[in-house]
């Protein structure tokens, strides 16, 4: 159990969940466990999202494995981009475009509220184990930072005045949707090996 594949090819969440599990567990990503596929994310919810990737590789390798999905969804959008954070603006999938069109649709919007939320799922041994974290913040007017990834330089989370691209990941983890998540997998391994 202390070697988890990550069903994900995105580096930038594979470091930020390796700066969280410490030296709990080994977390690999899909190409570093020499896997190179591209997993569709066609459903309406995160769960069965994070679901169809973490089963897909627990199908191709029989290994314990997880995957996430997330999300930011903007109360004056009625939940957009929601589920559909990645693509919000269309395919090829661009955090340039998509943050452009979040903060055209919320132009002139004094309800500035959101909120990201991870769904991981976990599967050992042929059962899924599911666990959730939730930032909340709001969507400033501008982007502003380097660091991050995703809506990260236009997203404050609540309890701070930097967006989550003006944070190193030590910073950022205090506070992150994926952290509170990663969390509950930590306790729920640890709870294993007991």
């Amino acid at each position: 159990m202390n070697n988890l594949i990550f069903a994900t090819n995105n580096q930038h969440k594979v470091d930020e969940i390796n700066s969280v599990l410490g030296n709990y567990f080994q977390v690999k990503s899909l190409a570093q466990a020499g896997i190179f596929i591209d997993i569709p994310e066609p459903h309406d919810t995160l769960e069965k999202n994070a679901f169809e990737k973490s089963n897909t590789i627990y199908q191709l390798t029989r290994q314990n494995c997880f995957s996430e999905d997330t999300g930011l969804f903007v109360d004056a959008l009625q939940g957009e981009p929601g589920v559909k954070s990645a693509r919000y603006a269309g395919e090829p999938s661009s955090n340039i475009a998509n943050i452009e069109k979040l903060l055209l649709n919320l132009k002139n919007q004094s309800n500035r509220k959101a909120r990201f939320r991870t769904i991981l799922s976990l599967i050992t041994d042929g059962h899924e184990y599911v666990f959730e974290g939730i930032c909340e913040g709001k969507i400033i007017e501008a982007q502003t930072g380097k660091n991050g990834f995703g809506y990260d330089a236009i997203f404050v989370p609540e309890g701070s005045n930097k967006s989550f691209a003006e944070m190193d990941l030590k910073e950022k983890s205090l506070f992150s949707h994926r952290k509170k998540a990663v969390a509950k997998l930590i306790d729920f391994l640890k709870n294993q090996k007991k």
